[in-house]
């Protein structure tokens, strides 16, 4: 079975985004977490290439890789290679050809907001570096456990691009590494969670190590 790998993804940041450094340092200091999507709202260029450049050190400087998805900008994958992230994640929207060709120096290209099969197949064959299943929609609406059981396993039998899936609960974290998939993802799971992100983190990397098999 497929060694399962934890990927956080942070709250969308705006002008408060230097209030997120302690949890985000927290979550990363242990080890273990391969790789933050730090998700940045919309601001000039300067601003948002600045709060890459503040935040990234912090996660990177604990091994873990770190992706930026940005709203509203013209070349995102120019201002994630200035700030200094290790990748870009775009949505169902972009041009993902596009921002594959845009990525260099062995930058990485996450995609999400797939809403169907064929959306991730068509996503797969652009050249990503790994897909994202279930995330929040901006609503906070997230699919049934089982439709993201069924869409993971269905995805890890038989692509060889890796994939992310989002567990909204930490309880769904081993269920969630069961069925192949190279990276659960979580969001509020950590940060909003009552021992802290640091506690939470431990609690999703000790569920990794006990992936519970799909039937």
């Amino acid at each position: 079975m497929t060694e399962t790998s934890l990927f956080l993804i942070g709250p969308l940041l705006g002008e408060d985004a230097g209030s997120f450094a302690p949890a985000l340092e927290a979550a990363c200091a242990g080890g273990g977490v391969a790789a933050l999507l730090l998700r940045l709202a919309a601001a000039d260029e300067r601003t948002l290439v600045n709060r890459i450049k503040a935040l990234a050190p912090l996660a990177q400087a604990h091994g873990t890789a770190v992706l930026v998805e940005l709203a509203g900008v013209h070349d995102p994958a120019a201002l994630a290679i200035r700030g200094g992230a290790d990748g870009l994640h775009a949505t169902g929207e972009a041009d993902w050809r596009d921002l594959r060709g845009r990525l260099k120096d062995g930058r990485s290209l996450g995609i999400g907001g797939l809403r169907s099969r064929d959306d991730a197949m068509e996503a797969g064959e652009s050249g990503a570096d790994y897909l994202m299943f279930g995330e929040p929609r901006p609503d906070g609406w997230t699919p049934p456990l089982d439709d993201m059981i069924d869409r993971a396993s269905w995805w890890a039998e038989i692509f060889e691009t890796p994939c992310a899936i989002y567990a909204s609960r930490l309880d769904d974290v081993a269920t969630l590494a069961g069925t192949g998939a190279e990276f659960v993802a979580l969001g509020a799971a950590v940060w909003e969670a009552p021992g802290g992100p640091a506690d939470a983190v431990r609690a999703a990397l000790a569920a990794l190590r006990r992936p519970e098999p799909v039937a």
